[in-house]
């Protein structure tokens, strides 16, 4: 098997100009910037320590700008992860996410080295708007607590439970820590209106975290959690760890992975997708598979957290100039500056701020108008995009992309089986020459004692199952039979069993059936099973004309 791996930072490097590194480096400085906040907002929201948010930043970053397959993708940690990460850290430690995170990343490179990435691209848009409105809206539900300053030990995971325990904690809001957090909220918002090149998150985070130490330290109000009540930030250089992996653990924990691979799958594809229409460029869906694979595979070994491609930083990347990887590695090596040199600050940021970042977060990611439109689609379309929303907010992520891609496949196959049309010709049949680019229509007349049966579309499981049933209500008894396969790209093995039990029981009632126009592949396939030995070489005809005239053969015979 030919392994098709191509980064795009090699190919972009061929004619690189002085101007674009410049700005490159300016997108990428930027690009670090407005990182940081969302980094830590989401190592902290994920159940972990907020530098392993940026640890992940940095190395996942690096890592799929050098490897991937986009010349503008820039990885991290992102708010899809939180809800499974969260999950997993709660019931299996920060082990076992390290252990679900590296085979994760081993589904990752094997999707792309098997050339799944277009595949992953046909899943159908409500099942992703279904994923991702789901997650808004239960990240939106975790950041209600550090929102008002609700004093409770523990949050339930449970969506319905988390609300009735706020309900019930209500009258422990810290007027304080709501007014931060509203006015992080506010700052997010109105920042591009006044400039597109500043972030919100980051003003917002360093405008509020100097206005609560001032609180806290001159005015001697209590009460407005910072991250440094929470936890204990250490600003050093990652050390590896490989965690111990045992097969118990990899039973255990592969289905969370595979929720975990096929969730950074579809965000980076599309992800990447997004910015190829931006910047009029084509990735390389299974290098960037491969890509998002190794950095998943490398990063828990530092202690980092799931990542993948980050549509909102790569059109930060985009926006400011940059169009190649060397941005994206830019913005890793700034994310190791500020952890170096000062990443002690950090311990000062309020959790309401941070929760203020999430929720804005969380309303971006919810794509409520599109949600609003998808409802007035065909009642299939609602039914999926209902059902993947429900399953993830009510039940888990898990659940919610097995029962997504299962709804997807089934929808798909039913679409399919629509698009196959079998039609049946008992006096006339067309038969079509191509003369001179123009498609001339011929009307052939039958014998009598023969039909024509044309399948046009996949022969499939589904149409197979409907041929047969069609064959059986008509109850004819004709002489020959005609199965017209010229518009049959492909048949599958229900096809082929279909195709062999109706030769068997013509075979008994003595009918003779003939296949005309068979495709190539088709052939080749009814031939390897033995269902051209069964019917007869004789009896494959390449075209209607060739059939006719075997069917008359056929017919003089029986006299």
């Amino acid at each position: 098997m030919k392994i098709h791996f191509q980064p795009k930072l090699i190919s972009t490097l061929k004619n690189y100009t002085k101007e674009q590194f410049y700005a490159d480096v300016m997108a990428g400085v930027i690009v670090g910037i407005v990182a940081l906040p969302l980094a830590i907002a989401f190592g902290i929201a994920s159940g972990v320590s907020p530098e392993k948010g940026i640890f992940t930043a940095i190395i996942a970053g690096f890592l799929i700008s050098l490897l991937g397959g986009s010349k503008v993708q820039i990885g991290g940690p992102t708010g899809a992860f939180i809800v499974i990460v969260y999950g997993v850290v709660q019931e299996f430690g920060v082990a076992g996410l390290a252990v679900a995170t590296m085979i994760a990343g081993v589904m990752l490179i094997a999707m792309g080295l098997l050339k799944l990435g277009t595949v992953i691209k046909f899943i159908p848009f409500p099942v992703i708007v279904g994923f991702t409105s789901g997650i808004a809206l239960t990240i939106f539900a975790t950041q209600i607590k550090d929102l008002f300053g609700l004093q409770i030990d523990k949050v339930p995971a449970d969506f319905l439970h988390k609300w009735l325990v706020y309900g019930q904690f209500s009258n422990t809001i810290n007027p304080w820590a709501f007014g931060v957090g509203v006015m992080s909220i506010l700052l997010i918002t109105l920042t591009p209106k006044i400039s597109k090149k500043v972030p919100g998150s980051l003003v917002a985070i360093i405008l509020m975290t100097v206005i609560v130490y001032f609180l806290r330290e001159k005015m001697g109000i209590t009460g407005i959690e910072t991250i440094g009540d929470r936890f204990t930030i250490d600003p050093s250089l990652p050390k590896a760890d490989t965690p111990e992996i045992t097969f118990s653990m990899i039973q255990m924990l592969l289905p969370t992975a595979f929720t975990i691979a096929m969730l950074g799958a579809i965000e980076s594809l599309l992800s990447a997708t997004v910015a190829d229409g931006v910047i009029g460029d084509k990735h390389n869906s299974n290098t960037e598979l491969i890509a998002q694979g190794v950095a998943n595979l490398v990063v828990p070994i530092f202690g980092g957290i799931p990542a993948t491609g980050a549509i909102a930083r790569t059109m930060t990347n985009i926006n400011n100039g940059g169009r190649t990887p060397i941005a994206g590695i830019i913005h890793a090596l700034i994310l190791l500056l500020i952890l170096l040199f000062l990443g002690g600050l950090t311990k000062h940021i309020p959790m309401a701020c941070l929760a203020g970042v999430l929720i804005v977060v969380s309303y971006n990611m919810s794509e409520w108008r599109t949600f609003k439109t998808l409802m007035k689609n065909p009642k299939s379309d609602v039914a999926v995009l209902l059902t993947t929303f429900a399953l993830t907010v009510i039940f888990d992520l898990t659940i919610a992309i097995e029962v997504g891609l299962l709804l997807a496949v089934l929808l798909f196959l039913r679409r399919i089986s629509e698009t196959t049309s079998i039609s049946i010709f008992k006096e006339t049949v067309d038969e079509v020459d191509y003369i001179e680019g123009s498609i001339e229509y011929e009307k052939l007349h039958l014998p009598k004692g023969v039909e024509v049966y044309e399948i046009e579309g996949p022969f499939f499981f589904g149409v197979a199952n409907k041929f047969e049933e069609t064959m059986k209500q008509l109850g004819d008894r004709p002489k020959v039979q005609i199965i017209r396969m010229r518009k049959v790209p492909f048949i599958d093995s229900t096809g082929v069993h279909n195709l062999e039990s109706l030769i068997r029981s013509a075979q008994k009632d003595k009918i003779q059936i003939l296949l005309s126009g068979v495709t190539y592949n088709v052939h080749s396939t009814l031939t390897k099973v033995g269902v051209e030995k069964l019917i007869g070489a004789a009896n494959i005809c390449s075209n209607i004309n060739e059939a006719l005239i075997r069917a008359e053969e056929i017919l003089i015979s029986k006299k």
